[in-house]
């Protein structure tokens, strides 16, 4: 199993790495198909539970955000919003009509699903298209990745007290301090490190990254917590199996799409 693993994060983290260092289309098209992708995983799920909920909807309304924030103004978000609740109320009165009695509980997931993975799950691209987007996109994702390495690593080493027993039973609040503590370093050291080769202007204050590391390290484990309960709750240990050793797609970006929607506006805060 470890093996597997390790062969398919040698595949996938390039990958990822490289779309960040590229931006532009090929950063864009690599988060709008892996937010696709994490779509079909959450209408599967829920779809183990009984209610209907709509892909086409899902995945064309995480599409029209998606393409929002690459092509067209934000005053127009506004206007998305409208266009994709009249959409899946449209098509929830429609389902009801052909028989499908669970149609209201539908509408309700298949526009949470819509404004998680589109809404939220666009914040990627804001956040890779600021004037330091490079720097700060490598800065907020891989501190997710490391705060949780952390959170994992002492808690194996030092936790006793669970954090979450019923939603992620190997959470402890060891783990989630260790996580706090490695998050607010790893900030401190990726703003070094990429002011260092010109990623970020050599006056960023190193701060910056600890506040970072320190907000990112408190509040994106709530993503994964919220997949969690949707796992439990039907009755699975993964969202799918696309990467070996790994599960789904919605299982690797559950703290990463809060980690770039938290970046981006703490790199406004900031003023950079």
């Amino acid at each position: 199993m470890l093996s597997t693993r390790v062969k398919a994060a040698l595949v996938f983290i390039p990958l990822v790495l490289i779309s960040f260092y590229v931006g532009g289309w090929v950063f864009n098209g690599f988060i709008a198909l892996i937010l696709v992708m994490a779509a079909w995983e959450y209408s599967q799920l829920y779809t183990q539970l009984g209610p209907k909920p709509s892909f086409p909807l899902i995945s064309g309304g995480v599409l029209i955000f998606v393409l929002q924030r690459w092509f067209l103004a934000e005053s127009l978000l506004g206007i998305l919003i409208t266009l994709v609740l009249f959409t899946a109320i449209v098509i929830a009165l429609v389902q009801y009509e052909t028989g499908i009695k669970d149609a209201a509980l539908s509408f309700t997931i298949n526009l949470s699903g819509i404004l998680y993975l589109g809404w939220v799950g666009s914040f990627f691209i804001p956040l890779r298209s600021l004037p330091n987007g490079l720097g700060w996109t490598l800065t907020a994702l891989p501190i997710t990745w490391l705060a949780d390495s952390g959170a994992y690593f002492i808690g194996r080493w030092l936790g006793k007290r669970q954090m979450s027993p019923k939603l992620s039973p190997h959470k402890t609040w060891a783990g989630f301090v260790g996580g706090i503590l490695w998050g607010t370093a790893s900030g401190f050291l990726l703003v070094l490190l990429w002011r260092s080769v010109g990623f970020l202007p050599q006056n960023t204050p190193l701060w910056e990254g600890a506040v970072m590391g320190l907000v990112l390290a408190i509040l994106t484990p709530m993503g994964d917590l919220l997949v969690s309960l949707i796992k439990r709750t039907a009755g699975v240990k993964d969202t799918g199996n696309l990467i070996p050793g790994h599960g789904g797609i919605l299982d690797r970006i559950d703290t990463w799409i809060w980690g770039a929607m938290l970046g981006y506006y703490l790199v406004l805060i900031f003023g950079e």
